[in-house]
């Protein structure tokens, strides 16, 4: 199987071996540095099948010498908990989403800004350059390494178990699940929605329980989460495109050898090419895939949207918090905000 011919099923395949590698035991004397790179993303999302190949291609470039245990899916905590395992060294690496590491980093929020990015093409340029060097200096002096290109967690769509969300008027009061990050409850909140922020490993429960009316994420998270089983509509808004960032606690890193350092740069970064790749393709089909199981899918207003925030004051209010120059740098790909 090759990396440009993964399909579904290898996705699947390969999430399920994930499982299996995650709680294999090895003989402890097999590595010089045993590191754990963890994940929050459910063990279908293709960016932990793409990780734990990236692990093997490390251990076999490395002759052995570096052994990466790969504990996927909240396996080892909740978000929140990953990102304080990061940070004092408990985990050496972590795939975390955009919007949550700007709990600690507040300028990584700068990719999260409602309907900034027109579409991928948009995405990369930002985040494979100005933007995404803001962003990597940001986390930088949060204490992060960044080990990694960013990867893809999707342009998001707005998910409801009892009504279509098609216009700002339909969120009034509406109880919405959103990721734990000010930015994501700011948008909400101007549109006139009532944002709870919960982890993603309870977002299920928290929909079938109807803690939360709905939710917002990709179709790929919509599909590996089953939240279709919760959830009736799905309206196309792509309101936030959000990566993914692969970080890394700066002291294990430093304590690689130059070599060792390499292999794992270009190993991750591999992982995340293939993995943007991935993405690409499942979105081609996961909507014809997702009507199967249910899902109705709504067209949204995307331009009401955008002056409801305007009105409300949100692109204002953000420019203001991340100061003029990150937004000179965002507004150098998106063009002007309102």
């Amino acid at each position: 199987m090759t990396s440009k011919g993964l399909s579904r099923r290898a996705v699947i395949a390969g999430a399920a071996a994930v499982s299996i590698a995650a709680i294999r035991t090895r003989p402890a004397h097999a590595a010089e540095f045993s590191y754990k790179l963890a994940t929050g993303q459910s063990i279908t999302q293709p960016i932990n099948a793409r990780l734990d190949q990236a692990c093997a291609r490390i251990k076999e470039a490395s002759a052995g010498r570096m052994e990466l245990k790969f504990f996927p899916a909240s396996q080892l905590g909740s978000d929140t908990d990953l990102i304080t395992q990061v940070r004092s060294g408990g985990i050496e690496f972590l795939n975390i989403a955009g919007s949550v590491i700007s709990t600690v980093a507040p300028g990584a929020a700068v990719t999260n800004v409602g309907f900034a990015f027109a579409g991928y093409d948009q995405a990369w340029k930002a985040v494979d350059g100005p933007v995404g060097d803001y962003v990597k200096s940001q986390m930088e002096k949060a204490g992060l390494l960044i080990a990694a290109k960013a990867s893809d967690n999707s342009f998001r769509q707005i998910t409801s178990a009892s009504k279509s969300i098609r216009s700002p008027v339909d969120l009034k009061g509406y109880r919405i699940r959103v990721p734990v990050s000010p930015i994501f409850t700011s948008l909400f909140s101007s549109l006139g929605a009532n944002p709870t922020s919960i982890n993603f490993n309870e977002l299920y429960t928290a929909l079938q329980t109807r803690l939360v009316d709905g939710q917002e994420n990709g179709l790929v998270a919509i599909e590996s989460g089953k939240l279709y089983e919760v959830q009736k509509y799905v309206s196309e808004t792509n309101h936030i495109w959000d990566p993914f960032w692969l970080v890394g606690n700066r002291r294990a890193f430093a304590k690689l050898p130059n070599d060792l350092q390499e292999i794992v740069r270009r190993e991750f970064d591999r992982a995340s090419l293939e993995q943007r790749a991935d993405v690409e393709r499942l979105n081609g089909t996961l909507k014809a895939q997702l009507v199967e199981k249910g899902l109705v899918f709504e067209p949204a207003d995307k331009e009401a949207f955008r002056k409801e925030l305007t009105a409300a004051g949100f692109y204002k209010t953000w420019k203001e918090k991340f100061g003029a120059d990150a937004w000179k740098v965002l507004e150098s790909v998106t063009g002007e905000l309102a």
